[in-house]
């Protein structure tokens, strides 16, 4: 390792200079610490040093752990055990060096090959979606980062969150898996669910998706990650969120309900690149009618209705129009 001139300052290594680890190699070098060298494969990722951490080493991994006195491990989650056993493999680990992943879905134990030859373990999760430009740097103020860690050195990786301007929310290792399905969930979906929204409009003549939705999901989300407040202290999520929903669920509208599906039906056999939009609608409504009903905001026979008209349809019934509304 080669140690930091400044008291208190570690020399970092970033090992996978990505849309991550660029990113928090740099916020860690605002924050006083020297980056002592970096690796990438792609020409993204030696752009992203250049750009992000001028002045900063490309180098093989091998030598970026050998000169760092904190590793920062940002590489993809599957690749992340074959990386760790690989170095400890060839003798990389050194006893005392900080060694730090990122994998949203991994604890620590991922870093056992690390350890056992005297490493200190520590995982950090931000919860929040990198560009890998200097964008980024501006947003980690104010984000929450999961942290997970032996117990002795849990301050060690809370100390380095706050060094960055963000916020450490501790996470047990076995809970890490969970944890990153919730932020995976929310996140990830939230995506598919607007960019669905927005092909039904298009599809319904709406000139400008984006003006529509914005403002409505915007306050839908504020109003959804407000009542999530209550999660943390006992309270029923299933009950607590309903507080938020509207729309033809909470009001037992299955009328309304069975003409969406029919008409988003109609749109994913015009249109293939809809083909997932009504068994999304379904799995959704089904789930929003599960919490109205938990919640209080809907009573067992809407509900009963409901989940009747929200049932998979049989793909060896009849479809010669049989259900087609009166005329």
């Amino acid at each position: 390792m080669t140690p930091s001139s400044a008291p208190g300052r570690l020399g970092v290594g970033v090992v996978g200079a990505g849309r991550v680890g660029a990113v928090l190699g740099s916020a860690l070098r605002a924050a006083g610490h020297a980056v002592v060298g970096a690796s990438g494969i792609s020409a993204e990722s030696r752009e992203r040093i250049a750009t992000l951490l001028p002045g900063v080493e490309h180098l093989e991994v091998e030598q970026v752990v050998e000169r760092a006195e904190l590793v920062l491990l940002t590489v993809p989650d599957d690749a992340l055990a074959d990386l760790v056993q690989g170095l400890a493999t060839v003798g990389a680990w050194q006893p005392g060096q900080i060694v730090v992943h990122t994998a949203g879905a991994h604890g620590v134990g991922v870093l056992a090959p690390a350890r056992a030859a005297g490493a200190i373990p520590i995982a950090l999760h931000p919860a929040m979606t990198f560009t890998g430009t200097s964008l980024d740097l501006g947003r980690l103020p104010g984000c929450t980062v999961a942290v997970t860690a032996p117990t002795p050195v849990l301050p060690i990786g809370q100390a380095l969150v706050v060094e960055i301007g963000a916020e450490p929310v501790v996470v047990a290792e076995e809970m890490r898996p969970l944890y990153h399905a919730a932020l995976a969930h929310g996140a990830n979906h939230l995506v598919v669910l607007v960019a669905q929204a927005a092909q039904a409009l298009a599809a319904a003549g709406v000139a400008a998706p984006d003006r529509v939705l914005g403002p409505l999901l915007a306050a839908a989300l504020d109003s959804a990650v407000r009542a999530s407040a209550n999660a943390g202290d006992g309270t029923a999520v299933g009950s607590s969120g309903v507080a938020s929903l509207t729309g033809p669920v909470v009001r037992g509208d299955a009328g309304t309900v069975a003409a969406h599906l029919r008409r988003l039906a109609e749109l994913a056999g015009t249109e293939p690149t809809t083909s997932d939009l009504p068994g999304t609608y379904r799995a959704l409504a089904r789930a929003a009618t599960g919490r109205a009903l938990t919640g209080g905001r809907l009573g067992v026979r809407d509900a009963e209705r409901l989940l009747d008209v929200l049932a998979e349809p049989d793909p060896d019934a009849s479809t010669d129009g049989d259900d087609e509304e009166d005329a």
